[in-house]
């Protein structure tokens, strides 16, 4: 008694945990649509594979050790001429990240060495060119660190963008070697629009806001190096106002993105009809931007994005803990550039190799495809079952559906994602549970044919398998295993399906089946069995 309370139970917790307590089958239908949750090949959505530029994150690595080292030679009156580096352009070429160092005075060259050990840790290696001029290049072990922080960085910048989505189950993993292919898998279920996500996940964001060393913009680029004789003074750089012209600003940012706490879009005030988007700053960029902007009155700032200004406002006071970026076209422009900062830049450029998008009518028929071929499966294992084992066939039936409920339901409880190998997986499943309960069976047979009793022989029989039972399923769920550990995402729904399968079929076929014999045969003096 106890026992069938137990499977009760189980077959009520399993229902509860797909369809809900319904009212009406159509909302049973959407409670199990909201629960089981369906994988890109099922659902339909957007299929991409982006490449990560490195070389990107090395020269920001470059670019920061130049400001270090130029501001520390100042702090120590050692004279330089001038710091430089040099522009590797592919993820091929980011070996070849190189510093140089030019003029440096030769009385003070163990002043400058050990300055250039304090600073740059065990990142980067001094070597002279000269008696004046030296060169810095990356260690093959930060190299290595480099790349492989860059690509986890940007798993975790585009997951936080995606899940803002609202998105169910997205996946954003490594594809590739994250050292030599640098490459980036993001599936989006349920996410048609392949050129918006494309938009919103591959926009770098990286802000700053600089100094505006020249308020007086050129109309064009050559000009303002023309105007500069072809050479730029220390630490600037030119960049674009679209419509307005270049500006000469500084190259280290008063405040970057890292700075920023929030953002959200609204309504520009000062243009009707467009938007903007505003964001509050950390306390300590906060502090950072007060303490510039209260010495800089009537001085110019340039708020600048991804290498491009955005606007260009005078300073009028002392600016503590907010700013914003208007001039924003529609709503959406607005709100994906708030989504970005508030998740954080990309430590570097992405690129996109491939992009493949799945409708939903092929993720219907997937499934519907999916369905046919489980439910022709499944007639065939019963009708065999039936034919074969006559009414003891019922018995490995009734486990058998039991065990497709388990599986489902133990899907829904974990979230997990129901994908077309995921299908294979309950299949396979199911095939399995036949194997354990043909072992049962003929185990059950052979005492039987040795001269037990019914009960003896049922015993006896289920004593037996059950090792064997064990056995094949311990062996499986190992190769399980693996398959989750090194498989990519299809290999592991496969592998989380037939696992959960596994367990529930242990369950249904062992236990379950034992307490229908027992059922059928208890209080009954029997002299046949029907199997």
């Amino acid at each position: 008694m106890v026992k069938t309370g137990v499977i009760a139970a189980t077959v009520l917790a399993c229902i509860f945990g797909v369809i809900g307590f319904p009212t009406s089958l159509k909302q049973a239908e959407e409670n199990a649509g909201k629960r089981i949750h369906l994988g890109l090949d099922l659902q339909g959505g957007t299929h991409l594979v982006f490449q990560v530029h490195v070389q990107d994150a090395a020269k920001t690595l470059a670019d920061s050790l130049i400001e270090t080292l130029r501001s520390e030679a100042r702090a120590r009156n050692i004279a330089v001429a001038g710091f430089d580096r040099n522009d590797p352009a592919t993820l091929q070429e980011t070996d070849s990240i190189q510093v140089n160092v030019h003029g440096v005075d030769a009385a003070k060259t163990q002043e400058f060495r050990s300055m250039v050990a304090d600073k740059s840790g065990d990142t980067w290696i001094l070597t002279p060119v000269n008696s004046t001029d030296y060169r810095l290049n990356m260690k093959r072990t930060a190299l290595l660190d480099l790349k492989r922080d860059t690509v986890t960085r940007s798993i975790g910048t585009i997951e936080k963008r995606v899940n803002e989505l609202g998105l169910k189950e997205p996946t954003v993993q490594e594809h590739g070697d994250p050292v030599t292919d640098s490459e980036i898998l993001v599936e989006l279920p349920g996410m048609d629009d392949a050129a918006h996500a494309e938009s919103l996940i591959g926009q770098t964001a990286q802000l700053k806001i600089v100094e505006v060393k020249e308020p007086q913009p050129s109309p064009t680029k050559e000009a303002a190096l023309s105007a500069k004789g072809g050479i730029l003074p220390l630490g600037t750089e030119l960049l674009e106002w679209p419509g307005h012209g270049w500006y000469l600003v500084n190259r280290a940012p008063v405040i970057t993105g890292t700075d920023v706490r929030s953002a959200r879009e609204s309504t520009d005030t000062d243009s009707p009809g467009r938007w903007e988007t505003g964001f509050t700053l950390s306390q300590d960029g906060g502090n950072k931007f007060e303490k510039f902007t209260g010495s800089h009155i009537s001085d110019y700032l340039a708020v600048v994005l991804d290498k491009q200004i955005r606007s260009v406002a005078v300073i009028q006071g002392s600016i503590r803990d907010s700013g914003r970026i208007n001039g924003l076209s529609t709503e959406q422009e607005a709100g994906d550039l708030a989504l970005v900062l508030r998740t954080g830049a990309l430590p570097a450029g992405i690129q996109k190799l491939n992009e493949r998008t799945v409708g939903p009518s092929l993720g219907t028929d997937s499934i519907h495809e999916g369905i046919y071929a489980g439910i022709a499966g499944l007639l065939a294992v019963v009708i065999a079952m039936l034919v074969y084992y006559k009414k003891a066939g019922i018995n490995a039936v009734l486990a058998l559906l039991l065990n497709t409920i388990l599986l489902i339901a133990a899907l829904a409880y974990f979230g997990a994602t129901l994908t077309l190998p995921g299908i294979a997986g309950i299949i396979l499943t199911v095939g399995m549970a036949v194997d354990s309960n043909v072992l049962i069976f003929e185990r059950i047979r052979e005492e039987l044919r040795a001269g037990k009793t019914i009960p003896a022989a049922i015993s006896a029989g289920f004593g037996k398998a059950w090792w064997t039972i064990v056995d094949t399923h311990v062996t499986t769920i190992v190769s399980c295993l693996f398959l989750f550990l090194f498989g990519t995402g299809p290999v592991k729904g496969f592998a989380v399906t037939l696992v959960i399968g596994l367990f529930a079929n242990v369950f249904t076929a062992v236990w379950v089946s034992r307490v229908i014999f027992d059922w059928e045969t208890s209080g009954k003096e029997l002299t046949e069995l029907s199997i």
